[in-house]
């Protein structure tokens, strides 16, 4: 055989005289060569003789490895329409994207400015960059909160290149929301088309759209194919109905009720009952007039349910209780909850504002309130959330827990809720602060960050440490408006310790001042450089 001949195989057939094969290797190894000895050749023997032939074999094995049939080249990506960020904006994002967070010290940490970076470069539509595109899935596969925006930023290039490594899966399922300026109006063929071939997260995203423009024809996508779909797809389909929820969606969620899936079955009872017109929410009100009534005092009579019959159970209740609740109570509350609100001032002859004031016999008050709190939140129903949450600045609170604070302020104007809180932190400081804080819209508006940096300053001025309002001091950083800079520039440098001052107190509030301020002048910087192109485009 010559050596030119092609034919010829890359190694040689091992002959007997060749020693032993890899497996034969592996075995010895494995077992020590104390149990199973070892010779190699020329007459070595022991570990070192198996160590020199399995170096050997390993360079032989490598060097006869055939090269692999290369892969068909994926299909390229859809090109970029939308326009490129600024310059500036470009150096930012690539800043953000490798600071490492949790930074100490008066630096802002710039891994928590990335949301809100991410918010207004999709509300100008822009393309990220696509250096970045790696970085940007890699961020948002460790952080599920950046996944929408993430996504909706890096658009049909950032999809195409998630297909491409499987460590990027989660791109799959997560629902994005087209930028405001990027992508053009669909047909109702090629909407069809995606609910038939798309990824879920393509459909959880073209049903949240079409839902928003036509609730009609997104219940018309989702109806023929509803009985194929996954459970857990079917709850997340089933959530994107809740915008533009009208009586014409009644006769699908009432199907739901029938749902083999427990969560779907819930949450269609959830939406049936946000319907005040609905069947359900009739037969929830007629349960709960039932419950509820006048008593010669004036104050309300509570005969709470005895038994969950299965007309109650197909309508939502779940009939058995959680460790700790009694059974009676347990359906009241979720009878009540589900009930319409606007029937109790006709049943009882009083506003909202009187019901909640009147005393509630036999201990059924905390109940009754509670389920009345859910209620309004379900409803989105204002007048009985100013009810129940009452004055902020004293007396007595008619729904107490503070959770049930956070969710009724949810159900008010952004003005109003954040009027409420601006209110309470005036008058009750920062103690419950971070939860009513972070139901507000942001940025937040003048009189509640007025009021913020002004509970800050009292708080530092009593001589704790910072630490213990570090929640509160986070959403400063990132929802505070930076117009406020200048009033906190002043507060830096009045600060004078007293007696009764922790040790060194005074040095940590100043620290925590200056990283205050730095992030809001950095947050004005990135507004001012995404925003600036646009304007100068516009003009």
């Amino acid at each position: 055989m010559s050596p030119t001949d092609t034919t010829a195989p890359l190694t040689p057939p091992r002959s007997p005289e060749s020693g032993p094969d890899w497996e034969d290797l592996v075995t010895t190894a494995l077992l020590g060569t104390d149990r199973r000895p070892f010779a190699g050749a020329g007459g070595a023997n022991g570990p070192g003789a198996l160590l020199d032939e399995a170096a050997l074999r390993t360079v032989r094995r490598r060097a006869g490895l055939l090269p692999a049939a290369a892969a068909p080249l994926p299909a390229p990506a859809a090109a970029e329409t939308r326009p490129p960020l600024p310059e500036a904006a470009r150096r930012r994002l690539g800043q953000l994207l490798g600071a490492r967070g949790d930074q100490r010290g008066s630096a802002p940490d710039l891994t928590e400015l990335l949301p809100q970076w991410l918010e207004r470069a999709n509300a100008h539509g822009y393309a990220s960059p696509p250096e970045h595109l790696p970085a940007l899935l890699d961020a948002a596969r460790g952080r599920t909160d950046l996944r929408p925006a993430v996504l909706a930023f890096a658009g049909a290039r950032g999809r195409w290149l998630a297909e491409q490594n499987r460590e990027w899966s989660f791109v799959r399922r997560t629902a994005v929301v087209p930028p405001a300026q990027g992508e053009a109006d669909s047909t109702p063929a090629d909407d069809e088309r995606l609910w038939s071939e798309g990824l879920f997260a393509e459909r959880v995203a073209l049903l949240a759209r079409v839902r928003e423009r036509e609730p009609a024809r997104a219940l018309a996508l989702l109806g023929p194919t509803w009985a194929k779909e996954r459970a857990e797809d079917r709850l997340l389909f089933l959530d994107c109905l809740r915008p533009g929820l009208s009586q014409a969606d009644e006769p699908f969620l009432e199907a739901a009720l029938d749902d083999r899936s427990r969560n779907v079955r819930a949450l269609a009872a959830e939406l049936l009952s946000s319907l005040p017109g609905s069947a359900l929410a009739a037969r929830m009100a007629e349960r709960a007039r039932a419950c509820l009534g006048p008593d010669p005092s004036g104050a309300i009579a509570v005969d709470a349910p005895h038994a969950c019959d299965a007309a109650m159970e197909h309508d939502g209740v779940v009939a058995k209780p959680p460790t700790g609740r009694g059974e009676r109570a347990w359906w009241f509350g979720q009878i009540v909850e589900a009930a319409p609100l606007a029937g109790w001032p006709e049943h009882f002859g009083a506003s909202p504002a009187e019901l909640v004031a009147r005393p509630v016999a036999e201990g059924w008050r905390e109940e009754l309130h509670a389920a009345w709190c859910r209620a309004a939140v379900r409803q989105g129903d204002a007048e009985w959330s100013r009810a129940l949450l009452g004055s902020p600045v004293g007396g007595e609170q008619a729904a107490t827990a503070l959770a049930e604070r956070a969710r009724l302020l949810a159900a008010l104007p952004a003005g109003e809720r954040a009027a409420w809180v601006a209110g309470f932190l005036a008058a009750h400081g920062l103690s419950e602060a971070f939860q009513l804080l972070s139901g507000c819209a942001t940025p937040w508006p003048a009189e509640l960050g007025r009021a913020v940096v002004d509970a800050l300053n009292i708080a530092r001025d009593a001589g704790s440490y910072p630490w213990i309002f570090s929640g509160v001091m986070g959403l400063a950083e990132r929802c505070l408006d930076p117009a406020e800079a200048p009033h906190l520039e002043k507060l830096i440098g009045s600060f004078e310790e007293h007696e009764d001052s922790k040790p060194a107190a005074g040095l940590y509030w100043t620290d925590v001042f200056h990283r205050l301020l730095a992030t809001l002048r950095l947050r004005a910087e990135m507004r001012a450089e995404l925003d600036g192109a646009a304007l100068t485009g516009a003009s």
